[in-house]
């Protein structure tokens, strides 16, 4: 059975069309994200999942049954949002058990389950505190128990990692996968960051302007771009034009290659100038122009480095070349 599936789904808000005849799969226990830039409607396709908003055409399901009805406290999903969304009276167990209060859990047994889904998320010990006692990685760990303590068969996160710094973010990636391994349910995970979804999800739906541009495995929509968008959204990509690309291989197509599969050389298909160089510490990113097209390299530190102005010839493997379909 699926997790949730989107059948033509679209969501408007007057003439913004938000969501634009969306259809997706997402199979249960799967670790599935939604990227996309701002206002792509990755935001939007989830809270139509946890019920927040209805759609206006299309027909949504979750695990089976059909939720255009059903409100937000009786499909079988909790989110967890980016600001945490944490009760600052409360402290951490009563954050925690909140849900089973509501649900009617007595004292005993809500707080019971709420100390077992915090040594869940290693904050064991850590009940009688506040969330203002608490740093942002555990203030997140705490959304995160409360959300799993009513037992979700999916749970929805909403960009839960953007307001950590990078350590910690990274961090929390690892401990987030293995949760969600350990647990067997389904994530679905929403984020602007092509780092989060490309180490994290088993598929990644990459969103543009309310619709779903490709759908694929990390190393497909990195790899194995379908259209410049994707190639150039996620990660960094070279994207070439169709012309030059005609002229390289007789293909009339758009064509990305990764900026780590550019190699320099005393002759290759493609004759270049350095624009700019950029130390990144296991790595040196340079620019080029060639043709009127602006590409990138990434060099190892122990490599040889042109200057700036020189001319240099760029290859690389007939393989790493990804031809394209034009368009969006």
């Amino acid at each position: 059975m699926s997790a949730v599936t989107f059948a033509n789904v679209s969501r408007h808000f007057g003439a913004v069309r938000a969501v634009d005849g969306v259809s997706l799969e997402i199979a249960e226990g799967e670790f599935f994200a939604m990227l996309g830039p701002s206002g792509s409607g990755k935001t939007t396709c989830l809270r139509l999942i946890a019920g927040f908003e209805r759609p206006t055409g299309g027909d949504i399901r979750i695990f089976g049954e059909a939720v255009a009805d059903l409100p937000p406290y009786k499909r079988h999903v909790n989110t967890v949002f980016q600001d945490y969304a944490l009760f600052p009276h409360l402290n951490v167990i009563d954050n925690v058990a909140y849900g089973l209060m509501i649900a009617g859990e007595g004292k005993k047994a809500r707080h019971a389950a709420a100390e077992a889904a915090l040594e869940m998320v290693r904050l064991d010990g850590y009940g009688s505190r506040k969330p203002s006692e608490l740093s942002g990685g555990q203030r997140q760990r705490v959304a995160l128990a409360r959300a799993l303590v009513n037992k979700p068969r999916a749970l929805l996160l909403d960009e839960p990692l953007g307001a950590l710094d990078l350590k910690l973010r990274e961090q929390m990636q690892e401990e987030l996968k293995g949760l969600q391994r350990q647990l067997g349910i389904t994530f679905v995970f929403v984020t602007h960051d092509q780092g989060e979804a490309l180490s994290m999800a088993d598929r990644i739906a990459v969103f543009n302007e309310g619709k779903i541009i490709q759908v694929g495995a990390p190393e497909d929509i990195y790899f194995r771009p379908e259209v410049p968008f994707v190639a150039d959204f996620v990660g960094s990509s070279n994207v070439l034009p169709a012309a030059l690309v005609a002229r390289l291989t007789g293909q009339t197509r758009p064509a990305a290659i990764r900026p780590e599969r550019v190699r320099l050389a005393t002759e290759g298909p493609l004759r270049a100038r350095v624009t700019g160089l950029s130390f990144l510490g296991h790595n040196t990113r340079v620019s080029f122009e060639a043709e009127g097209t602006r590409l990138t390299a990434l060099l190892p530190q122990d490599a040889p480095r042109p200057a700036e102005g020189d001319e240099v010839a760029l290859t690389w493997a007939e393989d790493d070349l990804h031809l394209m379909r034009a368009g969006t």
